[in-house]
C-alpha cells in the first residue's frame, strides 16, 4: 500500500511525542515533589500512576548516586548540613523529635525494650548455648560472635576482640570471630554471593568455626556517600540491611540475635563518605528495624550499644565524649583511641547488660 500523507503525519506525530517524552523523563529532579510523594507513600496513600513513575524514577536516581547535577534542588539534597547541635537519641525523651521521630533507642523515650521485645529477647536468649560442628548442643562447643559491615566496623570490632579475648570475664566457649570488612558498606553485603561473604566464610574457617556454631552477629549500620533526605538515605540504608540479615541467616542457619548499631560522630568528616546528620541519622534507621520486625521471628533484632555522641559536647546518659585525636586524618575513621572507646562500650555492654550477658559473661 502506498503511504498517503496523513500516515506520515501520524508517524510524525508518534514519534514527536515519544521524543518529548524521553526528553521529560531526563528532566531534573524536583526533589521536594519526590519527598512529599516518598511520605505518602509511606503513610500507605495511593499514588497515580503519573506519580509513582516519578516516585520511582527519583528512587533510581539516588540509589545510583545520581543527583540531577543540573538541579539545584538536587545539589542541595545532596549536601545537605547538620544542624548546629543534634541530640543523642538515647537522651531524647518521648517529647523530642528529630524529623518527627521521637527520642529513645527503641522509641517513646525508652532505652530498654517494650514488654514483647522483651519477652522475646529472653525466650531468645535462653536457646543461646555451645554447639559443635554440627550445630548440636555441645558442653565443648563453641558459641560463635561475628561482625558484619565495614572498615570502621572491622577497626573496632578487631580491638574488641584483642581486648574481649583478654578479659576474663568472657565466657570461654564464645568464640569471637571479625568478619566485617574495609570497604565493604551495606550495599556490599546485599548480594548472596557477594565477595564479603566469601572472605566472611574464609575467616571463620581460620578461627575453626563452623558456619552452624554462628549464634550472634554484630552489624553496623553504614554505606557509602549517602545524600538526600533522611527518608531518601534510610530507606537504601533498610532495604539494604534487610538483605543482610537475610544474607546471614541463610550463611548462619543458627543464627538468633543480631545487635544493630549506628555510626560513630562525624562532625569532623572532610569528605562525603558519612558525614553528619547521615552518621547521627543512621541510628533511626537501625530503630525502624528494631521496631518493624517480625517479633518471634530469628535473627532477633536488638540494640548493641549506642555509639553517637555529640563530639566533645557528649552526651548525658554516660558523659561519653569524642575527642579530635578519637579520629584519623579524614575525620571519619577511628583512630586507636577512638577505637578503643568503641571496643570497651561494646565489651561493658555485652558485660553488664540483660540482653546479652547470659551467653557472653562467665
Amino acid at each position: 500500500m502506498k503511504p498517503t500523507p496523513l500516515l506520515f503525519a501520524l508517524v510524525a506525530l508518534l514519534f514527536s511525542s515519544t521524543l518529548l517524552q524521553g526528553q521529560a523523563d531526563e528532566s531534573p529532579i524536583n526533589w521536594e515533589r519526590a519527598k512529599e510523594l516518598y511520605q505518602r507513600e509511606r503513610r500507605g496513600d495511593s499514588l497515580s500512576g503519573d506519580d509513582q513513575a516519578y516516585l520511582n524514577r527519583a528512587k533510581e536516581v539516588r540509589r545510583t548516586g545520581g543527583g540531577d547535577s543540573g538541579s539545584t534542588a538536587g545539589a542541595t539534597a545532596s549536601l545537605r548540613k547538620a544542624p548546629e547541635s543534634l541530640s543523642p537519641l538515647c537522651d531524647m525523651t518521648a517529647e523530642d523529635r528529630y524529623e518527627g521521630e521521637d527520642g529513645g533507642l527503641y522509641g517513646g523515650g525508652s532505652n530498654t525494650p517494650p514488654p514483647a521485645l522483651q519477652a522475646a529477647a529472653d525466650r531468645t536468649l535462653a536457646e543461646i548455648q555451645p554447639l559443635d560442628s554440627e550445630g548440636q548442643p555441645s558442653s565443648g562447643g563453641v558459641i560463635g560472635f561475628v561482625s558484619i559491615s565495614m572498615s570502621n566496623a572491622t577497626m573496632e570490632f578487631s580491638t574488641f576482640k584483642r581486648i574481649a579475648d583478654a578479659d576474663p570475664r568472657k565466657a570461654n566457649h564464645v568464640t569471637i570471630v571479625d568478619c566485617a570488612q574495609g570497604g565493604q558498606a551495606m550495599a556490599e553485603w546485599v548480594s548472596p554471593d557477594a565477595r564479603p561473604w566469601q572472605v566472611a566464610m574464609e575467616r571463620l574457617n581460620a578461627a575453626g568455626v563452623n558456619p552452624k556454631q554462628v549464634q550472634v552477629a554484630w552489624i553496623k549500620l553504614a554505606n557509602k556517600g549517602p545524600s538526600g533526605s533522611m527518608e531518601d538515605h534510610l530507606d537504601k540504608l533498610e532495604s539494604d540491611t534487610v538483605a543482610v540479615i537475610a544474607n546471614a541467616k541463610a550463611r548462619f542457619p543458627n543464627l538468633r540475635i543480631a545487635y544493630l548499631g549506628s555510626r560513630i560522630w562525624a562532625g569532623n568528616a572532610k569528605s562525603h563518605l558519612n558525614p553528619e546528620p547521615y552518621a547521627y541519622e543512621s541510628a533511626f534507621g537501625a530503630r525502624h528495624l528494631i521496631q518493624n520486625q517480625d517479633v518471634g521471628s530469628q535473627p532477633l533484632l536488638l540494640w548493641g550499644p549506642y555509639l553517637w555522641a555529640e563530639g566533645e559536647k557528649g552526651r548525658k546518659i554516660d558523659g561519653l565524649i569524642y575527642e579530635p585525636g578519637d579520629f584519623a586524618g579524614d575525620g571519619v575513621h577511628p583512630s586507636t583511641s577512638g577505637r578503643d572507646k568503641v571496643a570497651n562500650q561494646l565489651l561493658e555492654f555485652l558485660v553488664v547488660s540483660p540482653l546479652a550477658k547470659g551467653w557472653f559473661a562467665k
